[in-house]
């Protein structure tokens, strides 16, 4: 049997998921797995497609802003089966709320930025950006 039949590799799954090895030890030792990792003969981790997926999930959440504990408790959910998706979809909608406010945050400094763009690529085409929000002395200096 060749290695791809029997799964992928930590380093493959690294390679596939943009996570360190370090990273998906760290994934692993705090339960964000949905079943046990295998192990090949030599004591080497041995990975499944659907891993891979769920890392990539995983990972989102993680760059959206999500907790370890939130994903662990949503990994604990999933794996616990049927019955509890009540609870995972308020786990699940908790969180858009939390990215949504992030999002309209960053919206509005985005537009606050915008503005200091424009005025600073007016005063530069127009020659007059020297001094523009310059630092100045404080009186008695």
């Amino acid at each position: 049997m060749t290695r791809h039949t029997e799964g992928l590799s930590i380093g493959q799954v690294a390679e596939k998921t943009g996570l360190s090895v370090h990273a998906l030890r760290f994934f692993e030792r705090e339960g964000l797995f949905l079943h046990p990792i295998r192990r090949s003969a030599g004591g080497q981790r041995v990975y499944d497609p659907a891993d891979v997926s769920w890392l990539l999930l995983c990972n989102r959440f993680r760059e959206s802003g999500m907790p370890i504990a939130t994903m662990k408790r949503f990994a604990e959910l999933v794996r616990a089966g049927s019955g509890n998706e009540p609870e995972r979809l308020a786990l699940l909608e908790e969180h858009e709320r939390t990215v949504q406010a992030k999002i309209a945050d960053l919206t509005a400094s985005l537009a606050i930025i915008h503005d200091k763009v424009m005025t600073y690529r007016r005063h530069v085409e127009e020659g007059t950006a020297a001094g523009v929000w310059s630092p100045k002395p404080s009186p008695g200096r």
